[in-house]
Protein backbone atom coordinates (compact mmCIF):
# COMPACT_ATOMS: atom_id res chain seq x y z
CA UNK A 1 0.00 0.00 0.00
CA UNK A 2 1.34 3.24 -1.10
CA UNK A 3 1.88 5.90 1.34
CA UNK A 4 -0.81 8.38 -0.07
CA UNK A 5 -3.51 5.59 0.41
CA UNK A 6 -2.20 4.98 4.14
CA UNK A 7 -2.75 9.13 4.23
CA UNK A 8 -5.92 8.47 2.95
CA UNK A 9 -7.49 5.56 4.89
CA UNK A 10 -6.29 7.23 8.12
CA UNK A 11 -8.01 10.39 7.28
CA UNK A 12 -11.18 8.54 6.50
CA UNK A 13 -10.82 6.61 9.82
CA UNK A 14 -10.35 10.28 11.58
CA UNK A 15 -13.59 11.14 10.12
CA UNK A 16 -15.56 8.13 10.45
CA UNK A 17 -14.40 8.41 13.89
CA UNK A 18 -15.92 11.94 14.49
CA UNK A 19 -19.04 11.14 13.02
CA UNK A 20 -19.85 8.60 15.03
CA UNK A 21 -19.02 10.37 18.27
CA UNK A 22 -20.78 13.37 16.96
CA UNK A 23 -23.92 10.77 16.86
CA UNK A 24 -23.36 9.24 19.82
CA UNK A 25 -23.17 12.92 21.43
CA UNK A 26 -26.80 13.34 20.13
CA UNK A 27 -27.81 10.08 21.09
CA UNK A 28 -26.87 10.48 24.62
CA UNK A 29 -28.46 14.29 25.09
CA UNK A 30 -31.66 12.90 23.41
CA UNK A 31 -31.72 10.20 26.00
CA UNK A 32 -30.51 12.33 28.82
CA UNK A 33 -33.41 14.45 29.29
CA UNK A 34 -35.63 11.81 29.31
CA UNK A 35 -33.58 10.06 31.99
CA UNK A 36 -33.39 13.57 33.96
CA UNK A 37 -37.55 13.72 33.74
CA UNK A 38 -37.90 10.53 35.30
CA UNK A 39 -35.66 11.21 38.27
CA UNK A 40 -36.83 14.47 38.70
CA UNK A 41 -33.99 16.37 37.50
CA UNK A 42 -35.93 17.98 34.73
CA UNK A 43 -39.22 19.70 35.83
CA UNK A 44 -41.84 20.55 34.17
CA UNK A 45 -45.81 22.43 34.77
CA UNK A 46 -46.40 20.60 31.71
CA UNK A 47 -48.11 17.23 31.12
CA UNK A 48 -47.70 14.78 27.69
CA UNK A 49 -50.92 13.54 25.62
CA UNK A 50 -51.01 12.17 22.68
CA UNK A 51 -54.62 13.52 21.02
CA UNK A 52 -56.61 11.96 18.39
CA UNK A 53 -59.40 14.13 17.03
CA UNK A 54 -61.66 13.26 13.79
CA UNK A 55 -62.52 15.99 11.17
CA UNK A 56 -61.54 16.64 7.39
CA UNK A 57 -58.66 17.14 5.91
CA UNK A 58 -59.25 20.41 3.57
CA UNK A 59 -56.13 22.41 2.17
CA UNK A 60 -53.25 21.44 3.90
CA UNK A 61 -50.18 23.65 4.08
CA UNK A 62 -46.96 22.80 2.98
CA UNK A 63 -45.18 20.04 4.91
CA UNK A 64 -48.05 17.83 5.64
CA UNK A 65 -49.81 15.65 3.08
CA UNK A 66 -53.20 13.66 3.16
CA UNK A 67 -55.70 13.25 0.84
CA UNK A 68 -59.00 15.51 1.45
CA UNK A 69 -61.62 14.36 3.40
CA UNK A 70 -62.45 12.60 6.44
CA UNK A 71 -59.25 11.65 8.73
CA UNK A 72 -58.04 10.85 12.21
CA UNK A 73 -55.47 13.70 12.94
CA UNK A 74 -52.74 12.62 15.74
CA UNK A 75 -51.23 14.93 17.47
CA UNK A 76 -48.39 14.77 20.57
CA UNK A 77 -48.67 17.83 23.24
CA UNK A 78 -46.70 19.03 25.94
CA UNK A 79 -49.76 20.73 27.79
CA UNK A 80 -50.99 22.52 31.07
CA UNK A 81 -53.90 20.10 31.93
CA UNK A 82 -55.84 17.88 30.58
CA UNK A 83 -58.50 20.38 29.66
CA UNK A 84 -56.29 21.99 27.11
CA UNK A 85 -54.94 19.67 24.24
CA UNK A 86 -58.70 19.81 22.60
CA UNK A 87 -58.52 23.45 22.25
CA UNK A 88 -54.67 22.86 21.41
CA UNK A 89 -55.64 20.17 19.16
CA UNK A 90 -58.30 22.46 17.13
CA UNK A 91 -55.94 25.33 17.11
CA UNK A 92 -53.37 23.64 15.24
CA UNK A 93 -55.75 22.18 12.86
CA UNK A 94 -56.99 25.52 11.84
CA UNK A 95 -53.26 26.89 11.62
CA UNK A 96 -52.22 23.66 9.10
CA UNK A 97 -55.84 23.42 7.24
CA UNK A 98 -57.67 20.52 9.30
CA UNK A 99 -61.01 21.22 10.30
CA UNK A 100 -62.23 19.43 13.94
CA UNK A 101 -65.83 18.15 13.32
CA UNK A 102 -65.80 15.37 15.79
CA UNK A 103 -64.96 13.63 18.90
CA UNK A 104 -61.48 14.62 20.51
CA UNK A 105 -59.92 11.32 22.07
CA UNK A 106 -56.76 12.39 24.70
CA UNK A 107 -54.34 9.72 25.97
CA UNK A 108 -51.33 10.52 28.51
CA UNK A 109 -48.28 9.19 27.13
CA UNK A 110 -44.86 9.21 27.48
CA UNK A 111 -43.10 12.16 25.76
CA UNK A 112 -40.40 11.84 22.18
CA UNK A 113 -39.75 15.56 22.88
CA UNK A 114 -38.45 17.60 25.51
CA UNK A 115 -40.68 20.14 27.42
CA UNK A 116 -40.41 23.30 26.58
CA UNK A 117 -41.27 26.60 28.19
CA UNK A 118 -44.57 26.46 26.60
CA UNK A 119 -47.47 24.33 25.79
CA UNK A 120 -46.57 22.56 22.02
CA UNK A 121 -47.75 20.18 19.92
CA UNK A 122 -45.67 17.94 17.41
CA UNK A 123 -45.80 14.69 15.29
CA UNK A 124 -48.39 15.43 13.34
CA UNK A 125 -49.72 12.61 11.57
CA UNK A 126 -53.66 12.22 9.26
CA UNK A 127 -55.29 8.56 8.98
CA UNK A 128 -57.88 8.94 6.54
CA UNK A 129 -61.48 6.89 6.35
CA UNK A 130 -64.19 6.51 4.24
Amino acid sequence: MSKMNRILLIALALIVAVVQAEEKDVMCSDQAWKLELKSGKLTTIFEHFTVLADGQVEDLIEGFDAPKGNAIMGVKVWASDIEEPPYMVKSIGDQIGFKVTGEIQIYKTGPEQPPRDNPYGYDIQFTPYE
